[in-house]
């Protein structure tokens, strides 16, 4: 059956004698309705705990925690009602989720401590998916955790982080920085911070966090952009080939890296633009693989016009027909931006928008 005889293991445990058994042997000790009972006591004897406490909480005791990856539809979309109920400090995760429950188009996966009372969530690429270990664009992870010394626990896994690449860590939880310096100081990783202003359209509050509209006096005839010459700029959206046009005027971009990111989220998720007179984009505005709206930009002849803020306006409009949690954020210096989103009655949200870039010393 196995190279430890299972009857000798359980004659040993009843008479007190303890024959050295390995994890291997343990493996291949199979359970079967004849050998139950001594398969347990086997099991008990590997783990030096009482025979009567219980398998699974003899496992739980002397076996360190792992993350393991949700399977199937139904697993993601309870995960996705759950993390709502943990708005808005989940919102980067929770986005996440919803379009993995959208048909997934960057094939993430969704990593839990335990399911499904879970404390930590995980969402990151496949592996096949990070081949490069220069790019954060792609090496990117979105994080939610109710106890962050759980929290630090799962991500000194390298099954969990792939601490050896450039990546990004993203979540609405500014509490992560703290786990996060911890971790660079046991892992040998350098890191900054990105804290920016989050803000959540006044519809996708209204049906996710209502609570957060409480003191809000909103017009109903406010958040409406003023009329642009309709002869002038035409509505449209963006191909694969306007990428380049992107990464140069992003933040965050400006290489070949960020270029196949912005074309990968062009090919997979709604986009708006507006077309000039030579009828090429003059303004534009994406949204990335956990549905926040990003890389807005507005070539600098026609930033006069308020473009960007119509531009928004009907992304946003769209991607609330379809039912998407809409967000965004703005950096603390981007006061433009800042007047556009209070225009738009874009709510700021107090928890914020994280992003730890950490790069392997």
């Amino acid at each position: 059956m196995c190279k430890v005889h299972i009857l000798t293991l359980s004659s040993a445990i009843s008479g007190g004698d303890r024959p050295k058994l390995s994890l291997r042997d343990l493996a291949e000790l199979t359970p079967s309705e004849g050998n139950f009972i001594a398969w347990k006591s086997a099991l008990h004897l590997f783990l030096g705990t009482p025979a009567k406490i219980g398998v699974e909480t003899a496992f739980q005791a002397k076996v360190p925690s792992m993350m393991f990856p949700l399977q199937g539809a139904q697993m993601l979309q309870s995960l996705e009602r759950s993390l709502r109920k943990s708005l808005p400090e989940s919102l980067k995760v929770y986005g996440t989720v919803f379009h993995m429950n959208q048909g997934n188009p960057f094939k993430l996966k969704a990593l839990v401590d335990k399911w499904p009372d879970f404390n930590t969530v995980v969402i990151r690429p496949q592996e096949q998916e990070m081949t490069d270990d220069l790019d954060h664009y792609t090496n990117t992870y979105q994080i939610y955790s109710k106890d962050l010394k759980n929290c630090q626990k799962c991500l000194v896994s390298p099954e969990v982080i792939n601490w050896k690449q450039h990546l990004q860590i993203q979540s609405s939880q500014p509490s992560l920085n703290e786990v996060i310096q911890n971790l660079a100081a046991t892992k040998s990783f350098q890191v900054k911070q990105t804290h920016c202003i989050l803000y959540m359209t006044a519809e996708t509050i209204k049906k996710l966090v209502p609570s957060l509209l409480e003191g809000k006096n909103l017009s109903p005839n406010s958040g409406k952009p003023k009329a642009i010459c309709q002869e002038m700029f035409k509505p449209s959206s963006l191909d694969v080939t306007h990428a380049a046009l992107v990464n140069k005027f992003w933040h965050f971009g400006g290489n070949e890296r960020s270029q196949r990111f912005i074309e990968r989220c062009i090919q997979n998720f709604p986009t708006f633009c507006l077309l000039g007179p030579e009828r090429t984009p003059v303004s534009w505005n994406l949204m990335d693989q956990t549905g926040e709206l990003r890389m807005a930009g507005t070539l600098p002849e026609y930033r006069v016009h308020g473009l960007i803020t119509q531009v928004i306006y009907s992304h946003s409009h769209y991607l609330n027909k379809l039912g998407f949690p809409i967000y965004s954020h703005v950096d603390k210096s981007n006061k433009t931006m800042q007047k556009v989103c209070n225009k738009l009655d874009h709510i700021t949200i107090p928890c914020g928008w994280n992003q730890w870039h950490c790069v392997p010393l």
